[in-house]
């Protein structure tokens, strides 16, 4: 009896080791936050040094345009870079409280960096996708503060109907990619509603 006993306590024994010893892996595999930031840092950096930037946004807001146009540094702390390839209505903006519709497309800068190319994803390639908006100004209510602060920057220079590349990164993403500091160049057109 006293056999088995000792053989069933190495056992478990055992069996604890390896448990400690794949939670110890799975700890080493995670990142801290700092870690994710600085990953999310050089990505971005990679990707910007590929483009043209402008660190000003022009003062009578008059933006170069196309898919050659140079991205436009949108904050301070450069969170947000914007190209602009196609400006909209000037004499049609949004105005605090609208409601605006947008399409998107978008690819994680990050994955790009680390394995090259990577599929888009989002709601502009057909109309088989739901609406997406926001209420302009707004970022308390649900239904806009998911997209983020970025999403809307736009629109304080350019009219509907306007077309955007954005480097958004996680600080003024959107909200489910904050807490992995997911980093995206997106493609946004503006719209307003139809009524």
């Amino acid at each position: 009896m006293k056999r088995k006993t000792d053989k069933a306590k190495t056992g478990t024994a055992a069996l604890m080791a390896l448990a400690m010893a794949a939670g110890m892996a799975s700890c080493e595999k995670s990142q801290s936050y700092s870690e994710l930031l600085r990953d999310e840092e050089h990505a971005c950096n990679w990707f910007l040094a590929q483009k043209r930037i402008i660190t000003e946004v022009p003062s009578d807001s008059v933006f170069q345009t196309g898919v050659d146009a140079p991205f436009y540094k949108l904050d301070n702390d450069g969170y947000l870079y914007m190209q602009v390839i196609n400006p909209g209505d000037k004499d049609d903006k949004a105005k605090t409280g609208d409601k605006v519709y947008f399409r998107y497309e978008r690819q994680n800068i990050r994955y790009m960096y680390e394995n090259g190319d990577y599929s888009s994803e989002g709601n502009s390639s057909g109309m088989d996708f739901s609406n997406t908006k926001f209420i302009y100004g707004n970022y308390t209510l649900p239904s806009s503060s998911q997209w983020g602060q970025g999403i809307q920057k736009p629109l304080e220079f350019l009219g509907y109907n306007s077309e955007v590349n954005l480097v958004l990164k996680s600080y003024y993403g959107f909200v489910a990619d904050q807490t992995m500091c997911m980093p995206y160049i997106i493609n946004v057109r503006y719209f307003k509603p139809a009524y």
